[in-house]
């Protein structure tokens, strides 16, 4: 019994037993996931030459608490709700709503999020979300496979170049430390769960 449970996410301490009603939290959960995510969007932080949001944060803590299928599916929640129109991105709606907006600058970060929410919620499943080293690990792969594919989509629109210095290098420390305070909580809530248990 132990076993299992250690490898499922810290949502599943959450979940009940019930199957409407474990379905029905789990609604509850990515609806609130995606006005965490909204939220975050929305939150600015000036952190060098650039204001930065606090959703890679959002996106990492999401995918390690919820595990890969629930992770996964909040994204997709959060993505079908701004292509809808609602105004849950960053920009939204001063430079746009909908689909047009996803196909934006920002489209490749906004695909990279449900990718980097599925490796971490990936990690979480097996449990890695509690060790700092794994967790860490994952979260760095999940962190590169984003800005890689927000990389890649802004440089088809303005160049390589461009993209590096204008979509990428401003971002890379704010990340990191992003990356090190979602890698240092999650283990450390575990550790106060397993203590109260």
């Amino acid at each position: 019994m132990a076993i299992a449970t250690t490898m499922r996410p810290l949502v599943s301490l959450a979940l009940p037993r019930n199957g409407a009603l474990r379905l029905a939290t789990q609604i509850f959960l990515a609806l609130a996931g995606t006005l965490l995510l909204t939220i975050s969007a929305k939150t600015k932080v000036v952190l060098g030459p650039v204001d930065m949001s606090l959703q890679t944060l959002a996106v990492l803590l999401i995918g390690a608490a919820f595990g890969l299928r629930l992770g996964v599916a909040t994204l997709l929640l959060y993505m079908a709700e701004g292509a809808a129109g609602l105004p849950v991105f960053q920009s939204a709606p001063e430079k746009g709503i909908g689909i047009a907006y996803m196909m934006g600058p920002t489209g490749g970060y906004l695909a990279g999020f449900v990718v980097m929410a599925a490796i971490v919620g990936w990690a979480a499943d097996r449990g890695w979300d509690r060790s700092l080293l794994k967790l860490t690990g994952a979260m760095l792969v999940a962190e590169l496979v984003m800005m890689a594919m927000g990389f890649g989509w802004l440089a088809t629109l303005i160049g390589p170049e461009k993209a590096w210095q204008f979509g990428v290098l401003p971002f890379l420390v704010g990340d990191l430390i992003k990356v090190g305070l979602a890698a240092a909580l999650v283990p450390v809530v575990w550790s106060l769960l397993q203590r109260l248990r």
